[in-house]
């Protein structure tokens, strides 16, 4: 990474304010770029923004490439005369404080499913082009993509939930079957088509917006895809399935210190070999793509690339897997051969070993430093801000940790008195010791959940790796005030993130806050 040094906001955007049940890329997420900018904050780093999988993850979705229609926002669709103001007024009564998927998410789809109507019916010739064009462009992706969501939701309708239960022609993907089901599907298609050009031209708009405010966006790519997804229907080749379609390996991690007993994830794994011989294309494919979405690509479960843990489908945990190198080096070779130099940070957690570093380091990505995991140790531990390479991204925690004052109340009391003395403080204000400390530090790149942003508690967590009913939480700006936009800015400013003449006064960091556009 060569940009200069700098800090930012993790938040994904469905934890933004707004009215529709989720947060989305609507008028909120301007004013949430509006705020950091007077916060001296230039980068925004989201979760994924595929659509969402099982368990409300953005980790599990049903394709690589697509986006999630819950963060299509819906004022952009009331301009154009494509959907009722009334009607997407009703989003009102679904909570605010967080996102209640069971809810938002059919009503979110209803909406656009009137916008599609709305489209169909009055669309400018202007937006005809610029949907046909889009559809041309992105046909790659985006054709397989439509298909497999018609298809699925026809056979969900029967009680089918898997693409291998499809019939024969559909599942295997008989050219002939496919042909019926596109003239069959055809309405379907276009709506999922639809919805897809909604998202990229929203989120194109919002990233031009941010980027002339010098405003980064770092993305999030998962290393695996789902079982269930156009990704491993349209291509089941590239992956080690059996003859029924179904994983005959999956992907997880070993017990580490997210969880005792480690993750068996489920998803499927690649058939490496086969990607190499077509020159990895499907994974150029998909970080031009990412590219194309974001200024700089956090890369998940990095050391998945060098090695990754192999469990056995028949096993019920991780415990049974074991470590199979993976073609790391010859893959990113062809990525940068094909794209140029990567803007890449390495998510570099769990059990990494020499290899992984050497795959990090040959290919120039820095890595990630959580402040959270440097206490359970002395001095010389490596997320210790002492010990920081200039070459880094430092977090005080990432999606999948506590909040940090969450995690400084449960922590065993080495880890509390450690932090106490090397922050230099009473634990009272734990998340601003610890944003400052990273902040402070050499690392390039700085950046704070917005939960520690505001001083949360646990109960605002994210995301606890192996449970169920996560990534619902959402923040509304009465809990902001002007404190956090004056002391990022003037922490940013004095360790050399921001320049200072942008410092702002209260007044501008009140006003920042309290001047909303309409609906966010």
């Amino acid at each position: 990474m060569t940009n200069p040094r700098r800090s930012g906001i993790l938040l994904h955007p469905t934890s933004l304010p707004g009215p529709h049940g989720s947060g989305d890329f609507g008028p909120a997420a301007y004013h949430f770029v509006d705020w950091l900018v007077t916060a001296g904050q230039r980068a925004w780093q989201v979760l994924p923004l595929t659509p969402i999988g099982p368990g409300n993850s953005p980790y599990a979705s049903v394709s690589a490439f697509a986006g999630s229609p819950l963060l299509v926002a819906l004022e952009p669709l009331i301009d154009k005369r494509w959907i009722d103001a009334v009607d997407a007024a009703a989003g009102s009564r679904l909570p605010v404080d967080h996102v209640a998927f069971e809810h938002a998410v059919p009503w979110r789809m209803a909406r656009l499913r009137e916008a599609a109507s709305g489209y169909a019916q009055r669309a400018s010739h202007e937006d005809r082009s610029a949907y046909a064009a889009f559809c041309a462009a992105e046909a790659g992706w985006l054709d397989d993509y439509a298909l497999f969501m018609a298809l699925d939701g026809h056979y969900q309708q029967q009680g089918i939930w898997n693409w291998t239960a499809w019939e024969t022609g559909c599942a295997r993907r008989d050219p002939a079957a496919l042909a019926a089901a596109r003239r069959q599907w055809r309405e379907e298609i276009d709506f999922w088509c639809f919805v897809q050009w909604c998202f990229a031209t929203q989120w194109r708009a919002l990233k031009r917006y941010a980027n002339e405010r010098d405003v980064q966006l770092i993305g999030d790519l998962p290393i695996f895809v789902a079982h269930h997804s156009a990704d491993c229907w349209a291509r089941p080749d590239l992956f080690l399935l059996d003859a029924q379609g179904e994983p005959r390996v999956v992907a997880g991690v070993p017990p580490d210190y997210f969880s005792a007993t480690g993750q068996r994830w489920g998803n499927p794994l690649y058939d490496w070999p086969a990607m190499q011989r077509e020159g990895f294309a499907w994974w150029v494919a998909r970080m031009r793509h990412e590219l194309a979405r974001a200024d700089v690509v956090r890369i998940d479960h990095f050391r998945g690339f060098a090695a990754y843990w192999e469990i056995p489908a028949s096993c019920a945990t991780a415990i049974e897997g074991r470590w199979v190198p993976a073609p790391g080096a010859a893959l990113f070779e062809a990525l940068k051969a094909a794209l140029g130099e990567l803007p890449v940070i390495a998510e570099d957690l769990g059990v990494i070993t020499p290899d992984v570093e050497a795959l990090r380091d040959g290919c120039g990505f820095p890595g990630m430093k959580i402040l959270q995991f440097a206490f359970g140790g002395d001095a010389t531990h490596a997320f210790l801000p002492h010990n920081y390479p200039a070459h880094c991204a430092a977090y005080s925690g990432t999606h999948d940790n506590d909040t940090a004052r969450g995690w400084y109340g449960a922590a065993p009391d080495h880890e509390r008195h450690f932090a106490t003395a090397y922050l230099d403080t009473d634990g009272t204000d734990i998340h601003w010791a610890m944003v400052r400390a990273i902040c402070g530090s050499v690392a390039e790149l700085a950046v704070y959940p917005m939960q520690d942003v505001l001083g949360l508690g646990t109960e605002h967590r994210m995301n606890t790796p192996g449970q169920l009913a996560c990534w619902a939480w959402r923040f509304g700006w009465e809990q902001v005030g002007a404190e956090p936009a004056q002391r990022l800015a003037r922490l940013a400013a004095a360790f050399g993130r921001a320049p200072f003449e942008r410092l702002p006064d209260t007044a501008s960091a009140r006003r920042c806050v309290d001047t909303l556009p309409h609906g966010a």
